[in-house]
């Protein structure tokens, strides 16, 4: 099984993206889908997921309210759209499934050890 994402590019700040993570051969009512970024120079930092149990999206406080995280149960395809784009969001983005204890549960604070899989990055530049 593999998770494909894509969607990155270069955007001026304050533009939009948005990325997309096909998993086909995932059962979505099993693992939560969520997004990570690595910024150069940078450890990997959990962004967002959604939950598989109940839907719930969770953010990183830093890009609360401009970006949103959503699922085509039909394509098996996460979406993250993202918004007010700022230089500080400029990372290699990967999209990665967990089981939904890391994504709604108090298992999110260590999400990255949670990983059962992990997409291909994609990057996303911000810059003017």
């Amino acid at each position: 099984v593999q998770l494909q994402a894509s969607g990155g590019g270069l955007v001026q700040p304050g533009g939009s993206l948005r990325l997309s993570c096909a998993a086909p051969g995932f059962n979505l009512d099993f693992y939560a889908i969520g997004w990570f970024r690595q910024a150069s120079g940078n450890e990997r930092e959990w962004v967002s997921c959604l939950s598989s149990t109940d839907g719930s999206t969770h953010y990183v406080d830093s890009v609360k309210g401009r970006f949103t995280i959503s699922r085509d149960n039909a394509e098996k395809t996460i979406y993250l759209q993202m918004n007010s784009l700022k230089p500080e969001d400029m990372a290699v983005y990967y999209c990665a499934a967990t089981p939904d204890y890391y994504c709604n549960g108090p298992g999110r604070t260590t999400a990255y050890y949670g990983v059962d899989y992990w997409g291909k990055g994609t990057l996303v530049t911000v810059s003017s």
